[in-house]
C-alpha cells in the first residue's frame, strides 16, 4: 500500500468518524434507563465495507467510540464499562469491514456487513451486562417476572439495538449504491 493510499484511507476515515460523532448527536431515547435510536453505525460500516476494510473499521469505531464517550455524554460505572461499553463496542462495529471486496461491493455487501457490525456490537454490550452491570443486577431487578441477569442483559441490549440495526440494514445498502456508483464513475 503507498502512503498516498494510507493518507487517503486515513482521511476517508476521519470524515467518517467526523459524521458518526455528528450523527450521534441526532438521536431518540428508547429506553427509560439508556439506549437511543441514532446513526452513528452507519459512516463506521459504511467505511468499513467502502474501503476500510476490516482493521481499518475497526481503527474508526474505536476512534469514534472513545470520543463519543469525552464529547458525547457518555456513562461508565468503571473503566472497565468504558472500554467495553464505548472503545470494544464500536472498534466491533468495524468488523463490517470483514465483507469488503476489493472488486466492488453489491448492496449484499453492505446489508451483511451492517448485520455483522451491530450483532458484534450487541455482543460487546451483552458482556458488558453480563460481567460489568451483573454486579447492579440483584440490587435493581431481582425477582422482576423472574428475570436471569442473561435475560435482562439480552433484553435491555437487544431492545435498543434493534432499532439501530434496522437503520443500518436499510441505510447501509442504499447509501452504498451511490457510493459504488461514485467510484465506478471516478475511474
Amino acid at each position: 500500500m503507498t502512503s498516498r493510499s494510507k493518507t487517503l484511507l486515513l482521511c476517508e476515515g476521519a470524515v467518517a468518524v467526523a459524521l458518526a460523532v455528528a450523527l450521534s448527536y441526532l438521536k431518540i431515547d428508547v429506553g427509560a434507563q439508556g439506549g437511543s435510536l441514532n446513526f452513528a453505525m452507519v459512516p463506521i460500516i459504511l467505511f468499513a465495507v467502502h474501503a476500510g476494510g476490516v482493521g481499518w473499521g475497526l481503527l474508526a469505531g474505536f476512534v469514534f467510540g472513545t470520543l463519543k464517550y469525552f464529547i458525547g455524554e457518555g456513562f461508565a460505572i468503571n473503566l472497565g464499562s468504558f472500554i467495553l461499553d464505548y472503545s470494544v463496542a464500536y472498534a466491533a462495529v468495524g468488523l463490517a469491514g470483514l465483507l469488503r471486496r476489493k472488486d466492488g461491493n453489491s448492496p449484499a455487501n453492505y446489508l451483511l456487513g451492517a448485520l455483522l457490525g451491530c450483532l458484534a456490537r450487541f455482543i460487546i454490550h451483552f458482556i458488558s451486562g453480563l460481567t460489568i452491570y451483573a454486579e447492579y443486577f440483584a440490587d435493581t431487578y431481582l425477582g422482576v417476572g423472574g428475570l436471569s441477569i442473561f435475560t435482562y442483559s439480552a433484553l435491555y441490549n437487544g431492545f435498543y439495538m434493534l432499532f439501530n440495526t434496522i437503520a443500518a440494514v436499510i441505510l447501509c445498502p442504499l447509501i452504498g449504491i451511490a457510493l459504488e456508483k461514485a467510484k465506478l464513475q471516478s475511474k
